[in-house]
């Protein structure tokens, strides 16, 4: 029993045989990490350039116009893209409105409110959403969507307030057809939901289950907890949730090419139609030629631009929740 001591305490004294590191494949791995970074900057350097360099003429000859004016006359070569990027913004702020309030109900449905039993099935159902192919979004939007939204909706809401003020200017439809600037706001808002709702759902899952059972046992409602107690917690999440469906909905080609209705011109109604940065890239650009060309090419370099200014203003929001 005595050497059966003395051999443990020796094998406890005994150092550690410890391999030293191969510097080879250190080097190598942080080459490879290092690359892997690099490749990404190079990628969008390039991707942003050749926008740039394709998209430079029609700067150069329209000017600071071309951000101002309303003309697309492919006959008289007049581009300008104040109707596409009113359009791009005004659409997107329609899905925030109405996709991010649904979103954060179901997120707060699911982990709150959602019996044991529903929780996984719905769940599910929403992140099934994510998987659908955005031309499957427009094509439904188109046939299916289009066609109740202008039977139910339009063509009562403009009778009711034609000749009104303000309301009727932006709720008054001159072609109730369904396609316009809302019903791609609507179909953008069905897109987003999946992303806001799953990223808020997981950031309220980490919440620390006391700081929840505290405000109940003050007397708390569940209003209350989800106020005061879960969504200050989650805000810098929440605000990332929903920047990512912004940038989601500013870049979107297929849904919106389907159901805005693709028409250059500028209307006070969210009922009539409109045009996108992207939805006009796609419809013009495989026929494109000369002028037409670089000002489809022009108008990519300002989606882009638009992108990273949302991605600025999103770092600065975030920034500003944590340090609140």
């Amino acid at each position: 029993m005595v050497a059966l001591s003395e051999n443990v305490a020796l094998a406890e004294r005994a150092p550690v045989a410890r391999r030293n590191p191969s510097p080879v494949g250190d080097r190598l791995f942080r080459g490879a990490a290092f690359a892997s970074a690099l490749l990404v900057l190079l990628v969008l350097a390039g991707i942003l350039a050749s926008i740039a360099y394709g998209g430079w003429p029609a700067f150069r000859e329209f000017g600071p116009g071309f951000l101002v004016s309303s003309a697309w006359n492919v006959g008289r070569e007049q581009y300008g893209a104040l109707v596409a990027i009113i359009g791009t913004l005004v659409s997107a702020l329609l899905a925030l409105v109405i996709g991010v309030p649904i979103s954060l109900g179901i997120a707060i449905y699911l982990t709150q409110l959602c019996p044991g039993w529903a929780r996984r099935p719905v769940a599910m159902t929403i992140e099934l959403l994510a998987a659908v192919p955005s031309i499957i979004y427009g094509m439904w939007g188109l046939f299916v969507f289009a066609p109740l939204f202008a039977r139910f909706v339009q063509i009562p809401v403009s009778n009711v307030v034609e000749g009104m003020p303000i309301v009727g200017t932006l709720f008054y439809a001159q072609v109730p057809s369904g396609v316009g600037v809302l019903t791609a706001g609507i179909i953008l808002a069905i897109m987003i939901v999946p992303f806001v709702a799953s990223i808020t759902r997981d950031m309220l899952d980490q919440i620390p289950t006391v700081l929840r059972e505290s405000a109940y046992g003050i007397g708390c409602t569940t209003w209350e907890v989800v106020r005061h107690v879960l969504v200050p917690q989650a805000s810098v999440s929440i605000i990332g949730a929903v920047m990512l469906g912004l940038g989601r909905a500013l870049g979107e080609t297929m849904a919106v090419t389907f159901v805005i209705g693709n028409a250059n011109r500028l209307s006070a109604s969210i009922f009539d139609p409109g045009s996108t940065i992207a939805s006009r890239i796609a419809n013009e650009f495989n026929e494109a030629d000369g002028m037409q060309l670089h000002a489809l090419m022009a108008l990519g370099c300002i989606l882009f631009v638009v992108t990273f200014i949302v991605l600025i203003i999103a770092r600065l929001l975030v920034r500003r929740a944590k340090v609140a």
